[in-house]
């Protein structure tokens, strides 16, 4: 796969460089960051902890044709500890053969470092492994429709349903005030061989875009399907998948204050592999809402966002909301990644918002020309209780952060967070590790061009 993705991008090189002679405008551009951050006590806890505790353990009984949960199980996880210091670089290359206004070929390519590991960030700085091609796709109009085919960054509901790269094709048509996008996605492909098709798993998504003055209204309707899932990693305790997800985002300016709304309802069924004939029955909701509300130098913004988990695991009704996999929504620093995205604090859903209930409220500052202040207050609870703790309260967090930009198009972040960690996080016992609360401290020095 290495060797294959430096000879694609050495002939993307090539024919940048042979091609001026076609008439075919040749567009570069990238992104470049180094990140330095200090994190500690994501766990929750000052040590490595082990906790034990009795849950139950549902167990399929085929004669009564349900689960009987008077069974019983020691789950004794591991709390293990989490404190990091590290470097690490990304560069981003992009690049763009444009034919004409309506015909485009668009790539991108990815190379990551962790400043001292094997891969690249060792001395003598010999990258393997760090080479990735994040899109490479057709871009092209052909009457009123406009057609996008191959691996291409998507979004759908802000993130909250799906924000990540991916192989499949975009047919969009557009009018006056209105667009309407047709999206196929190839989530996994089965392979070669007989009924190996049934092991598929596509997505299937419409996502249309009104505008009637000053609000944009966006419907949206997706659908995951497989008939034997299981052997993709995200699906592996599925078989038949069919799940839809009907929502809309909606988006409104009163005057230069602008509100936002995300709702997103989930149902279908899936089939558990290893137990006999359990259909299960899915029926989820999220739910989020934010605004900006911009006064002089000052901005106020704030957002709630809520979606459903599973109040009982041990009947055949799946009520936590859940993507197999491509939903991808950042919120505060530490429980929801934030800048430094290499992990999140213990037992948060981190970008994965499934049982989770948060909001938020902050304040950013144009102190100067090239100055941004900003703080953010968060509160998160989950909204089933924690099993192992019976605790909801992940925790109250504040975060800071201040953006200089050095130069044109060079910026630079100082970030500094800090959680006080709710009982959901970690709670302590007598198995060890006190309870401790989380502190990030970082910077990101990042260029676009």
């Amino acid at each position: 796969m290495k060797k294959f993705a430096i000879l694609a991008f050495a002939a993307v090189l090539v024919f940048a460089f042979t091609v001026p002679a076609m008439a075919v405008e040749n567009i570069f551009g990238g992104y470049w960051r180094t990140r330095a951050v200090t994190q500690g006590n994501f766990s929750g806890a000052t040590d490595e902890a082990v906790v034990t505790s009795t849950v139950n353990v549902p167990v399929w009984n085929d004669t009564t044709g349900e689960y009987d949960s008077t069974a019983t199980a020691v789950a004794t996880p591991t709390y293990p500890n989490q404190d990091q210091s590290l470097v690490d670089t990304r560069t981003r290359i992009y690049y763009t053969a444009k034919f004409s206004d309506n015909f485009k070929f668009v790539n991108k390519f990815e190379f990551n470092t962790t400043w001292g590991d094997a891969v690249g960030g060792d001395i003598g700085s010999d990258a393997t492994g760090t080479f990735r091609i994040k899109n490479s796709y057709v871009d092209f109009s052909l009457g009123g429709m406009n057609i996008k085919i191959g691996q291409q960054g998507l979004t759908f509901a802000r993130g909250f349903l799906f924000s990540d790269d991916a192989s499949g094709a975009v047919v969009t048509y557009a009018g006056e005030g209105i667009t309407i996008p047709f999206t196929w996605i190839k989530a996994y492909e089965g392979g070669i061989g007989k009924d190996m098709n049934d092991y598929d798993v596509d997505y299937y998504a419409i996502n249309p875009s009104f505008s009637m003055g000053g609000a944009t209204i966006k419907p949206l309707v997706m659908y995951v399907t497989s008939k034997d899932a299981q052997n993709w990693a995200s699906t592996s305790d599925l078989k038949e998948l069919d799940v839809w997800f009907l929502g809309a985002d909606i988006d409104v300016e009163l005057g230069a204050a602008k509100v936002w709304f995300t709702g997103i309802y989930e149902t279908g069924s899936a089939t558990d592999p290893v137990v006999t004939d359990p259909d299960f029955d899915i029926s989820a909701s999220l739910f989020a809402v934010g605004l900006n509300v911009p006064v002089g130098p000052v901005s106020v913004h704030g957002q709630v966002f809520t979606a459903t988990g599973d109040d009982n695991t041990d009947d055949q009704d799946v009520k936590a909301f859940q993507v197999p996999k491509g939903q991808s929504y950042y919120w505060s620093e530490i429980m929801g990644l934030g800048i430094f995205d290499e992990q999140g604090s213990a037992n948060s859903p981190k970008d994965q918002i499934s049982n989770v209930m948060a909001a938020n409220v902050g304040v950013s500052f144009n102190a100067s020309e090239k100055l941004t202040l900003t703080g953010d207050l968060w509160y998160a609870k989950l909204n089933e209780k924690n099993p192992l703790t019976g605790e909801d309260v992940l925790g109250t967090e504040v975060d800071l952060k201040a953006t200089y930009k050095l130069m044109s198009n060079l910026n630079l972040d100082v970030v500094a967070a800090y959680l006080f960690t709710g009982d959901a996080t970690y709670k302590e016992t007598a198995a060890g590790g006190s309870q401790e609360n989380a502190y990030e401290i970082g910077t990101r020095l990042s260029l676009s061009f």
